[in-house]
């Protein structure tokens, strides 16, 4: 395989590009050609070291959302082959723990993620176990494909929710994750799907991927359902004050573990909440993911306002950085010839 290129994250404060020996699958692996790498939040803090030792190894390549072209199978894979067009689980689940038996592979005993234990797709290649990748359907756009993980993500906390068609439906937060949430909330034909934020600029984009309303206030409405994506105190209490009497509110953004919350319980008990969490997402729910962009009914390349080759990487950081006009996903382009 020949060499190529790798963004490292060397220690924390340190990021660049290097030199990377080409990969050659191993048993039951894949190597892939990345086309297209997200950028998130989660890659920030990588760069900035508060992710929790425990959840992020040095060196290391990021890269955990991405979509992409497999160019070698290893010994013993089947059912995959060079030139199919794939996007793969991060986490990396053992199959055996009595999580993964149960089908909690989110929680396996394990831990091993791409982009944060293992090597990214931010890179000219990426090594995967083969048992992790999902086979593209001919008509899926690999932009949007690179989105599945957070999608991965907010749909399985909906499926925690339980929406029922007709509701009336809140997200809060405004950025990726959020308005994602708010595009597969719309699968299940709300009566409303309002996104609370904190950036007007972030109405249009709502807009367009769904949402009938925007705020960055208390309307003084409640509703059936309110599935959190913020990440922050605020916005758990906010999430809580949005749900109506006997509604239900689902937790799924990460603030950081030393960021407390306050709630009155009375107030939970007297309004017969019922709250859940939802961590990352399982291997079912990439499936259903996989399955719905292959159905045409989850349309996502709106939410990509910002393209870079990868050499522009610190343009692309200092881009997620930015807090003014409307942003959506930052993406790197991997594939400067393009690529549907």
């Amino acid at each position: 395989m020949a060499d190529g290129r790798a963004l490292v994250i060397a220690s924390p404060g340190s990021i660049g590009l290097q030199d990377a020996p080409g990969l050659i699958p191993g048993p039951g692996e894949v190597v892939a050609r990345p086309v297209y790498t997200g950028i998130c939040g989660t890659d920030l803090e990588l760069l900035a070291g508060v992710v929790d030792p425990a959840y992020a190894r040095y060196p290391l390549v990021p890269g955990h959302e991405w979509s992409g072209v497999i160019e070698a199978v290893g010994p013993g894979v089947t059912g995959l082959e060079p030139g199919q067009r794939i996007i793969a689980e991060g986490i990396i689940p053992d199959r055996v723990c009595a999580e993964c038996v149960r089908g909690n592979t989110n929680l396996c005993l394990a831990y091993d993620e791409i982009g944060f234990t293992r090597a990214g797709a931010a890179a000219d290649q990426v090594l995967v176990p083969a048992q992790v990748v999902h086979v593209l359907g001919a008509s899926v756009s690999l932009l949007e494909a690179a989105l599945a993980e957070p999608a991965a993500v907010a749909w399985r906390a909906i499926r925690r929710g339980e929406p029922v068609p007709g509701e009336r439906v809140a997200v809060v937060g405004d950025g990726t994750l959020g308005l994602i949430t708010a595009h597969l909330l719309g699968l299940y034909s709300p009566a409303e799907l309002v996104v609370f934020g904190q950036r007007p600029a972030q109405a249009e984009l709502a807009a367009e991927l769904g949402a009938t309303g925007f705020s960055v206030g208390d309307p003084g409405q409640r509703f059936d359902l309110v599935v959190e994506a913020a990440g922050a105190a605020g916005a758990v209490e906010r999430a809580i004050g949005l749900a109506r009497r006997g509604g239900r509110v689902v937790l799924m953004g990460l603030a950081g573990t030393d960021v407390m919350t306050r709630v009155s319980f009375d107030d939970l008990v007297y309004n017969d909440l019922r709250i859940s969490a939802s961590f990352s997402y399982t291997s079912a729910a990439w499936a259903e993911v996989t399955a719905l962009l292959g159905s045409g009914r989850v349309r996502l390349a709106s939410l990509v306002t910002h393209r870079f080759p990868l050499d522009a990487y610190e343009e692309a950081f200092e881009v997620l950085r930015q807090s003014s006009g409307p942003r959506g996903k930052v993406m790197l382009d991997m594939n400067p010839e393009g690529a549907s």
